[in-house]
């Protein structure tokens, strides 16, 4: 996923492992037949690594461990997590000096997962990854991507060098996108001003804390311009549960009129029910979030390889599964009828 921007300097880490801790290790049980739509699978492209150590925009062992798991991996993960198909969310973290040399990263990217989706037929689909602060390569990539090349949506970061979802200096992509009746999922990434590599607590990763808050600004930045309204075929995606944003909506419709513009209560209740929300984390017991969200705009996400497969098996897919706040046909829907709702192509890949 393109958590990075073309002018940030190259992050380590998602939601990452300890140092020497398999991140594709497995529990050796299943999780029942391979029906789930895994909405939330991250993807670093081999060909993209090679490439960019090539041209020195990154450096040997300077990404994450599960950055380097292969596509057996993911299979191997798939078939014991029950997931028939994942949609890839790719990264290509690293400085590009220009924006054609941003182009020709993405283009390696999107090859690389149409081999990947050819080589296993039904088992992916594959996001455009934008880069919104380079608005002509990230029209390029729609063209190339979503007009030519079969992917399914597109994905973005939730913040740019601290410009926002929701702005108006991406609205010209968003016309573009919203012609596409384009899926849009989100991911954070560091606050703005946290130096890449850094944590803005010492001993806290940010992905405890500051990425759900990067995903709540960015959120509350886009019902605060109205996006879902300005561009009404649009469909956002929010990933972990939309992070703050349930816990925090009484206080926005409450409060929201101190914003600049002022957001109105039912702009807010409205917007919370358009998003789309998935799964990855895990996140936290459903209930609050049912009181705000219909059920069937919640998606299953499992945030692998970043998220330990550990985690995923023996806890996410645990937690839903028994969470009271969800009925048998709300999790059906979750594990797989919602995505195909919203992305019909994911029974054809």
């Amino acid at each position: 996923m393109p958590e990075y921007s073309s002018t940030s300097g190259p992050a380590l880490g998602l939601l990452g492992t300890q140092e020497g801790a398999p991140p594709h290790s497995v529990p050796a049980g299943s999780h029942g037949q391979r029906t789930k739509i895994d909405m939330h699978h991250h993807y670093c492209a081999p060909q993209w690594r090679e490439w960019a150590e090539h041209h020195g925009l990154v450096k040997p062992g300077q990404l994450p461990p599960w950055a380097k798991l292969d596509t057996e991996a993911a299979i191997a993960f798939m078939d014991r997590a029950g997931i028939a198909t994942a949609v890839l969310k790719p990264m290509l973290p690293a400085r590009y000096p220009s924006s054609a040399q941003l182009r020709e990263a993405i283009n390696i990217t999107l090859q690389s997962m149409i081999e990947v989706a050819q080589s296993h037929p039904g088992r992916f689909a594959f996001y455009v990854p934008l880069f919104l602060d380079d608005p002509d390569a990230s029209s390029w990539a729609v063209r190339r991507g979503l007009g030519q090349l079969g992917a399914v949506g597109v994905n973005v970061t939730a913040n740019y060098d601290g410009v926002y979802l929701g702005d108006p200096s991406y609205d010209r992509l968003f016309h573009e996108l919203n012609e596409h009746r384009a899926v849009v999922d989100t991911h954070p990434h560091n606050l703005p001003g946290c130096a890449p590599g850094a944590t803005t607590v010492p001993g806290i990763p940010n992905f405890i804390c500051d990425f759900l808050l990067d995903t709540t600004r960015a959120a509350v930045n886009m019902i605060s311009r109205r996006v879902l309204d300005r561009f009404p075929d649009l469909s956002v995606i929010l990933p972990h549960a939309g992070g703050f944003l349930p816990y925090i909506a009484t206080r926005m419709q409450a409060l929201g009129r101190f914003c600049d513009p002022p957001l109105d209560p039912a702009v807010v209740r409205d917007h919370l029910q358009r998003f789309y929300y998935d799964t990855a984390g895990p996140m936290a017991p459903a209930a609050t979030l049912l009181t705000q969200v219909p059920a069937d705009r919640l998606l299953f996400g499992t945030d692998w390889p970043a998220a330990p497969a550990d985690t995923v098996t023996d806890l996410a897919l645990s937690a839903l599964d028994a969470d009271p706040a969800f009925t048998p046909e709300q999790l059906q829907g979750i594990y797989h009828d919602n995505a195909l709702r919203l992305i019909p192509q994911l029974a054809t890949v």
